[in-house]
């Protein structure tokens, strides 16, 4: 070493990595509570944040929001959503008004359409709108109170909405990101919101079990009797959706749509001369089997599960006298098969199986 200049390995390495000497740690990874992702400077990171606050701004360029329901006129129209609610439970709509799913329900008029999973295949620009007349007409009262006050205001165009759904939220509901299918419905898309405040995020992405959603590129807040209108890059280039940690309350939205003209549909089967009048066409099968109409229980996973044999036997246990508890003859299916078995058999084995017990399985 002495001949190179060096007495010290560490300044011959020194020597060898000059540019090392102004090299520093980042000290964390993280700013504002976010974690960088694949940004390998501090130009790299100011690019990446500029960018989003550049489709933020094209995002909100195609929001418009106006408030022209009062409190009476919300309370009125959630009076009308209530009826809805016990109609349906009811059973008094047709097959495909009514879609459920754990804590959120949605109710179609007008014109319903097949989406998630009910899609044979699925990805965007797989829904069909389902056949004429296979939902229910919109109810009046969504053209008197709602509809006629939108176009009063100039929100929409007269005779603009052949489409209202109402999606009715549970606390902790949520609808995943997605895009108003563009080839079933023109633009804009409007919507009403009830019962309570929320908010309608953008550009989000969904993860599950357990679910998460990442940071929106814009968080629009929804209060109660707003009206949200969604056309442009909001409504055609980034996805939108309901995070459940937004809805803390019972919330309802109303969504008022036109559907294209050539807009696909299912189709039903004509009917044929020999068919009897009566018949109903049948549609293609192309749906899955729909999802149970049972309402969601958040809990039910943490109660322990007991059996009905359990139950009863518990039951007898605790009015049997003690000697026969001991024994451990507290099932009824115990003695009602000791007697059977005591009539189909001779004499001879009577005390074996008087002495037999039958043991129940937990399964």
């Amino acid at each position: 070493m002495a001949a190179s200049g060096f007495t010290d390995l560490r300044e011959k390495l020194k020597s060898m990595t000059p540019h090392r000497d102004d090299y520093k740690p980042k000290v964390s990874d993280y700013s504002n509570g976010r974690k960088r992702k694949y940004h390998d400077s501090e130009e790299d990171y100011s690019d990446y944040e500029e960018q989003r606050e550049v489709e933020a701004q094209k995002v909100q360029d195609g929001i418009r929001q106006v408030n022209i329901f009062s409190s009476v006129d919300c309370a009125h129209i959630e009076a009308k959503i209530d009826d809805v609610v016990s109609k349906a439970e009811k059973g008094l709509y047709r097959e495909h008004t009514v879609d459920r799913a754990p804590l959120r329900n949605k109710y179609f008029f007008g014109e319903g359409y097949t989406y998630g999973a009910q899609l044979e295949k699925r990805g965007p620009g797989q829904e069909r709108l389902y056949s004429k007349g296979e939902v229910d007409d919109i109810p009046d009262w969504v053209h008197e109170l709602v509809i006629k006050k939108l176009v009063e205001s100039r929100v929409i165009p007269e005779g603009f909405v052949n489409s209202a759904v109402i999606n009715d939220y549970q606390p902790g509901g949520c609808i995943v990101s997605h895009v108003d299918p563009i080839h079933i419905f023109e633009r804009p898309i409007v919507s009403v919101s009830f019962f309570s405040d929320s908010a309608l995020c953008f550009g989000c992405k969904f993860q599950f079990k357990p679910i998460r959603v990442s940071e929106p590129v814009l968080f629009l807040p929804v209060r109660r009797g707003s009206v949200t209108v969604l056309s442009g890059y909001a409504a055609d280039e980034i996805t939108h959706c309901i995070r459940p940690q937004d809805i803390k309350e019972r919330r309802a939205v109303i969504i008022l749509r036109k559907t294209r003209s050539d807009a696909p549909r299912l189709e039903t089967k004509a009917l044929s001369a020999t068919d009897p009048p009566a018949a109903t066409p049948e549609r293609p099968r192309i749906l899955k089997p729909k999802r149970s109409h049972r309402k969601a229980d958040p809990d039910a996973a943490h109660r322990p599960r007991v059996l009905e044999m359990d139950k009863e036997e518990n039951r007898r246990s605790v009015i049997l006298p003690e000697h026969r508890r001991k024994r451990g003859s507290s099932s009824e299916n115990y003695w009602r098969r000791s007697h059977e078995a005591s009539d189909s058999y001779d004499d001879t084995d009577d005390n074996a199986n008087s002495a037999r017990k039958v043991k129940m399985r937990r399964h």
